[in-house]
């Protein structure tokens, strides 16, 4: 059984990755601090959401010798999805599934039991997490009600089929109540603004920057876009071209992307991490 332990970083070293025999990703490394938020950057098939369902432990995704991706002290790549999620790790899906006769409630309640156990007991293991503790699934209900209601979902959202029938910035704005319950030391966001308007993705910015102060999680945007970077703003950028990081730094990377696009990043080497 797994047993939780300090987790500061999410350290990714020569990561090689290959799906039905072509190689996505090549020799990547990136490091992600608790309270960071870090963006990933880059065109249409670059690798970025190949990075994000490898973190995730899918199947599909050939991991090669030599990579290597540590939580904390913990071997990700030897893990099962489940094991992953338990230890901390959460993904947001670029296109998130609808699952019909599942309600958004029943959902997320299943989620937190999976990460610390059923609600009912959870004054008895107090000792094993220094979240948030629920003596009955209506406290829980309650708690998740507030929460929802801080980041605009509805109570309707909670009691309908999760993302059935959602609007795109409905299903956004689930996914960050989804981490908030959650509470992941690590969370990779993949496309996490495709399809919001500016109102919508100004909301959606500022809920991710207030849920990564209050949990103090590490953060990682996937994109493509740099307008989510007007209304986030990053600890680190990253300029992934062709399965590789080839530039890394601050704002100022997202700056001459707007000017020169892409191309001016070719054959460049990664700037190191501080």
């Amino acid at each position: 059984m797994l047993q939780y332990s300090p987790m500061s970083e999410l350290a990714i070293k020569h990561l090689s990755v290959q799906v039905e025999n072509k190689k996505i990703i090549s020799d990547l490394s990136l490091t992600i601090k608790l309270g960071k938020i870090h963006a990933l950057m880059g065109p249409n098939g670059s690798g970025k959401s190949t990075l994000a369902y490898t973190l995730a432990g899918h199947p599909n995704y050939q991991v090669k010798e030599k990579s290597q991706v540590k939580l904390g002290k913990h071997d990700l790549l030897s893990l099962n999805p489940d094991e992953r999620a338990k230890l901390g790790l959460f993904l947001a899906f670029q296109n998130p599934v609808e699952i019909e006769g599942v309600s958004t409630y029943q959902f997320l309640k299943v989620m937190w039991e999976a990460r610390f156990g059923p609600i009912s007991k959870q004054t008895k293991n107090k000792s094993k997490t220094k979240n948030r503790q629920f003596s009955s699934v209506i406290e829980f209900r309650n708690y998740v009600d507030q929460m929802a209601k801080k980041i605009g979902v509805s109570a309707d959202l909670l009691k309908r089929s999760l993302n059935d029938n959602f609007s795109g910035g409905e299903k956004k704005r689930l996914e960050v109540l989804q981490l908030l319950v959650f509470q992941p030391k690590f969370a990779v966001l993949d496309e996490t603004d495709s399809g919001l308007d500016i109102d919508a993705l100004k909301t959606l910015s500022r809920q991710l920057q207030q849920a990564v102060k209050e949990i103090g999680c590490g953060l990682l945007i996937i994109t493509h876009y740099r307008r989510v970077l007007s209304f986030i703003q990053p600890d680190f950028i990253h300029i992934m071209l062709n399965g590789k990081i080839v530039k890394s730094g601050g704002v100022e990377i997202a700056e001459r992307l707007e000017e020169n696009g892409y191309q001016q990043f070719k054959n460049k080497q990664p700037k190191k991490q501080k």
